[in-house]
C-alpha cells in the first residue's frame, strides 16, 4: 500500500510502498477513510532528527495522527472491539492505560505516550493503520471526513476550553487568539459549553470572517510573529471585554507577541492558556506583569475523554468541521496549502 513516510532523520517525507500492517494482540486494523493534516507535521522530520531517538521514535514511520475510518480486521484479545465494518475515529495522543495519570483520567500527561501514531509510529496517511481497542471512538453516523480533525484539533481545543470553564461566568468574555483550525474549534466549544461572549483575534481578514461564521461575537485584528503591537492588541482586547479584561484568553499561536498581548488582556482571577507552539516566551515580572490571582497554563494534546466529548458534540450538530479534501497522491500540495495558510478549514487526506 502507499504511505506518506519520514524515511530517515531530517529527510522530507515522501510516498513509498509498504506492506499492509497486521493487528497485534489487543489491536484492530482500521481502513483509513480520512486523515486530517496538522501544522506539527510540517516540522516532524526536523523534530524527529533532534529529539526522536531520545523519546523512543524510530524511522521510518508514516505521518498522520488525525484519523477516522472503519474497523477492517481484529487482532487477538479484542472481544471489546467494535465489529468489523464499524465506522470509528482514533484518539490522537498515545497513552499506556496503566500509569497513575491514565488511571486518573489524565492520560494526556502519560509519560509512556511520547511515541504514537504519526509521531514515531505508523500513522494514518496510508490506506490502513493499526490501533489499540482503547483508542477507538464509534462515530454514530458522523461522517469520517468531518470526524478526522476532531481527534486532535477538535479535542486539543476542547481540552483548553474545559480548563477555563470555571472562569467563564455569564457576562464574561473569552478571547481566542489565532482563528485557524484549533481556534475555530475553540470558538465553537466556547459557544456550545459556556455562557461567555467570544472575541476572536487573527491577522487574516479571511480567518476573522470564518470566526464570525463559527460564532465569534466580535473580532480584533491581531499580532503575528513579527508585526503588530502587543500593547495595542491587549488594549483593544480589554476594550472588547468592557475594559475590565478577559475572563479567559486561549492563545493558539504562541509567539512572543501573542503571549504578551494575551496575558496583558486577562483580568484578575482569569485564565491564560498557551496552546500554540510558536516558540514564544512569557517575559513578566512577579509584580505588575501578571494578572492578579490568574491562572497561566500550558499543555500538549488531549485526553481520551476529550476526544469522546468532541465527537459527541459533532454528532449532535453542536459543532462542525470545515474541511478541504485532498487525495493521498496530492498530500504534498495539501501541506503546501497548510503552510501558506490558504485553507479555509482543515486539510483532510482521503487515502
Amino acid at each position: 500500500m502507499p504511505a506518506y513516510r519520514i524515511n530517515d532523520w531530517l529527510e522530507n517525507p515522501r510516498l513509498v510502498d509498504v506492506p499492509v500492517p497486521q493487528p497485534g494482540r489487543g489491536e484492530v486494523l482500521v481502513a483509513v477513510a480520512a486523515n486530517g493534516l496538522c501544522h506539527s507535521d510540517l516540522t516532524m522530520s526536523q523534530i524527529a532528527g533532534e529529539i526522536g531517538e531520545l523519546i523512543g521514535w524510530r524511522v521510518p514511520f508514516t505521518l498522520g495522527h488525525e484519523i477516522a475510518g472503519a474497523v477492517a480486521a481484529l487482532g487477538e484479545d479484542t472481544t471489546d472491539a467494535p465489529q468489523v465494518g464499524t465506522p470509528v475515529a482514533l484518539v490522537s495522543p498515545a497513552s499506556c492505560g496503566r500509569c497513575a495519570y491514565c488511571l486518573a483520567g489524565r492520560d494526556s500527561a502519560c509519560p509512556n505516550g511520547l511515541a504514537g501514531r504519526g509521531y514515531g509510529r505508523d500513522g494514518g496517511l496510508a490506506p490502513y493503520v493499526v490501533a489499540p481497542v482503547r483508542a477507538l471512538i464509534p462515530l454514530n453516523g458522523l461522517d469520517p471526513v468531518a470526524a478526522a480533525p476532531l481527534t486532535d484539533a477538535g479535542a486539543t481545543s476542547y481540552h483548553a476550553v474545559r480548563r477555563v470553564l470555571p472562569a467563564l461566568a455569564p457576562g464574561g468574555t473569552a478571547v481566542v487568539i489565532g482563528a485557524g483550525g484549533l481556534g475555530g474549534f475553540a470558538i465553537q466549544h466556547l459557544k456550545a459549553c459556556s455562557p461567555a461572549r467570544v472575541v476572536a483575534v487573527d491577522t487574516s481578514p479571511a480567518r476573522l470572517a470564518v470566526a464570525r461564521e463559527l460564532g465569534a461575537d466580535e473580532t480584533v485584528s491581531g499580532v503575528g510573529s513579527e508585526r503588530g503591537d502587543p500593547a495595542r492588541v491587549a488594549g483593544a482586547l480589554k476594550e472588547a471585554c468592557g475594559n475590565e479584561g478577559a475572563a479567559a484568553v486561549l492563545d493558539f499561536v504562541g509567539t512572543d507577541a501573542t503571549i504578551t498581548a494575551g496575558v496583558g488582556a486577562v483580568r484578575p482571577c482569569g485564565a491564560f492558556g498557551l496552546v500554540g507552539s510558536g516558540g514564544g516566551r512569557l517575559r513578566a515580572s512577579w509584580y505588575g506583569g501578571l494578572p492578579r490571582e490568574a491562572e497561566v497554563f500550558t499543555f500538549q494534546g488531549s485526553t481520551i475523554a476529550d476526544a469522546h466529548a468532541v465527537v459527541a458534540l459533532a454528532a449532535a450538530g453542536r459543532i462542525r468541521s470545515l474541511v478541504e479534501v485532498f487525495p493521498l497522491d496530492s498530500v504534498a500540495d495539501a501541506y503546501d496549502a497548510l503552510d501558506d495558510a490558504t485553507l479555509r478549514g482543515r486539510a483532510v487526506i482521503t487515502p
